[in-house]
């Protein structure tokens, strides 16, 4: 029968939760009263959904995943706070997100089409945008905020209230303490970028010609020899006329934040050497 819901015997389901149509809920799974399981959703076996979380249609949850457990920050005071997942994620073994934090933002979101790989970490009153991958064991601290379409690396560990801009590629087994800018890739412990993500730009479907700008416009924004205020402001002048540069420019000059941008490794501004094209 389509979209017919199936609880294995041995699953806990509280009363109160919200489970939707074409549901599989496997053996030893627990999902609490104040939780909500979108249409065609599959907990395979042995996942915790706690608390008041939402897992979006078509999503798939392996394992020992835990979702929706309290945040670790000795703030919270133990009030109502949430965990909303977007349609078509894929979360993998032992993964975990938890609730955000009721002095804070008071919820984590983490949006369409990611893909969480075993042991992956979000941590509270994180954002994380659409179409995202964390390979394994990739870690965010507190309120962080990742863009759509990043990648994430291996063991990789972001520190809590950093950006990682949209398209961005931060390697694996690094540590990124401070912001990186959208397209780029990021690489080291500590993280360093390593230019733009050229190959993420050419499957995005970007003009050879806006690659080639975008480059000018990253070599500007790093230019050593100026005021950081004075490179967004010639970038401003020289490559406005390009929404995706402006998207790199406006992400720098709008961070009235406690972390720094994350900067090229010394030496120069550097850039991904792929001149092929």
């Amino acid at each position: 029968m389509e979209n017919q819901t199936i609880i294995h015997p041995s699953a806990v389901i509280e009363s109160g939760a919200r489970i939707g149509a074409g549901v599989r809920i496997g053996p030893f799974c627990h999902v609490s009263a104040d939780a909500t399981i979108g249409d065609d959703v599959e907990l395979v076996g042995h996942v915790s959904v706690l608390g008041a979380t939402t897992i979006g249609a078509g999503s798939k949850v392996f394992p020992m995943a835990t979702l929706g457990a309290p945040p670790q920050n000795a703030k919270h005071q133990g009030g109502r706070t949430t965990l909303i997942i977007g349609a078509n994620c894929t979360i993998r073994e032992g993964v975990t997100m938890h609730t955000g934090t009721d002095t804070s933002r008071g919820e984590t979101i983490v949006g369409e089409n990611g893909n969480f790989l075993a042991y992956a970490h979000i941590a509270h009153d994180c954002i994380v945008g659409r179409n995202v991958t964390f390979a394994n064991g990739a870690t965010l601290g507190g309120h962080c905020e990742i863009g759509d379409n990043v990648n994430i690396g291996g063991l990789t560990a972001v520190h809590q209230f950093v950006r990682v801009g949209n398209n961005a590629f931060i390697g694996g087994c690094s540590a990124v303490v401070g912001d990186v800018i959208p397209f780029a890739i990021a690489v080291g412990n500590r993280a360093k970028l390593r230019g733009l993500n050229i190959v993420g730009l050419k499957r995005s479907g970007l003009p050879r010609s806006e690659i080639h700008l975008l480059r000018r416009c990253y070599r500007t924004l790093f230019d050593h020899t100026r005021a950081v205020s004075e490179n967004i402001e010639i970038a401003r002048t020289e490559f406005g006329e390009s929404e995706t540069a402006m998207k790199i420019v406006d992400f720098i000059d709008n961070r009235a934040r406690r972390h720094y941008t994350v900067p090229p490794l010394k030496g120069g501004a550097g850039d991904d050497g792929d001149d092929e094209d």
